[in-house]
């Protein structure tokens, strides 16, 4: 059964010109369309003289059937964060370099938003990872779509740090860091980092090592229902830090933990009917081009 989108919010890459226009264009659409439309204050855009509403956030959410965000996969972190906990999902227009999330052509917007408020639509389920920095004061928590990275802050000198997973030890680990990814986030910076692809209906998430001082320290990919358990050992000028999809979370002190586990938080991403995940890793990777023996030729 369809849903029935009547209120629906719309963001977009804030201080962009391009955007801004087809921001415009989106709204005075969706309003023909006769949709309730309330876009986000932040992008800078002034709709005066068009019948939209305004809003910031939590308003801009609050009774919204869908969100629409025309950008790159940054503008679709950012409205991750406006939409997880509320369930509204999410129909991503690419405006960026690679757009793995947002998957809909800048000139398909009209078509394919006027097929979805028609009932022709796929819908897409996403996990993701809540963090925890556990320290005296307190615990700080965040979540991620993509990833929750820790990094060396501050200093040329690698950090020293162990892993262990539901209470059992992993290994211990000397270089920049660890990418811990969800299945969404592995054809983003896990990717850069040797990780593998993992297909999003994987219940699973991948560890990856940031520049391993040993080069057995390889990627691992664990169970989506593990919490991973990671603690930063005293060496001197040590400094690391943790950041949910790129947003700083806090610093990681050898007095404290870090726990990543799965997010009792999901997104729901809306994509056109004929959605193709591995047509989409085609196209972006460029898999096939160039080579004698390069399978079915489908457009992607």
């Amino acid at each position: 059964m369809s849903r029935q989108f009547n209120t629906i919010s719309v963001t977009g890459k804030r201080e962009d010109d391009n955007v801004a226009e087809f921001l415009r264009l989106l709204a005075s659409h969706l309003q023909r369309r006769d949709r309730r439309v309330l876009v986000d204050a932040s992008v800078g855009t002034s709709f005066d003289d068009l019948p939209v509403e305004v809003a910031e956030h939590p308003r801009l959410i609050h009774g919204a059937d869908l969100m629409i965000a025309i950008g790159g996969d940054g503008t679709m972190l950012y409205a991750t964060r406006l939409v997880a906990a509320a369930g509204v999902p999410l129909l991503g227009i690419n405006r960026g370099r690679l757009g793995f999330l947002a998957d809909v052509g800048i000139e398909d917007m009209l078509a394919s938003v006027d097929d979805i408020l028609g009932g022709r639509y796929a819908e897409d389920e996403r996990v993701m990872l809540e963090a925890e920095i556990q320290t005296a004061d307190g615990p700080r928590t965040g979540t991620a779509l993509n990833d929750v990275v820790l990094q060396k802050r501050d200093t040329g000198r690698m950090i020293d740090f162990e892993t262990w997973i539901d209470g059992t030890f992993v290994n211990a680990h000397g270089g920049d860091g660890l990418i811990v990814a969800t299945p969404t986030g592995s054809t983003a910076y896990a990717l850069s980092g040797g990780g593998p692809i993992l297909h999003p209906g994987l219940d699973a998430f991948v560890m990856v090592p940031i520049c391993p001082h040993t080069l057995s320290d390889r990627p691992l990919v664990v169970r989506g229902d593990s919490e991973l358990e990671v603690r930063v050992l005293e060496r001197e000028d040590t400094a690391a830090e943790v950041t949910c999809d790129g947003h700083l979370l806090g610093e990681l002190t050898p007095a404290g933990r870090l726990l990543i586990r799965k997010s009792a938080d999901t997104v729901t991403l809306i994509h056109p009917v004929n959605h193709d995940y591995f047509r989409m890793l085609r196209s972006k990777l460029h898999w096939g081009r160039g080579t004698r023996n390069s399978g079915p030729r489908d457009g992607g």
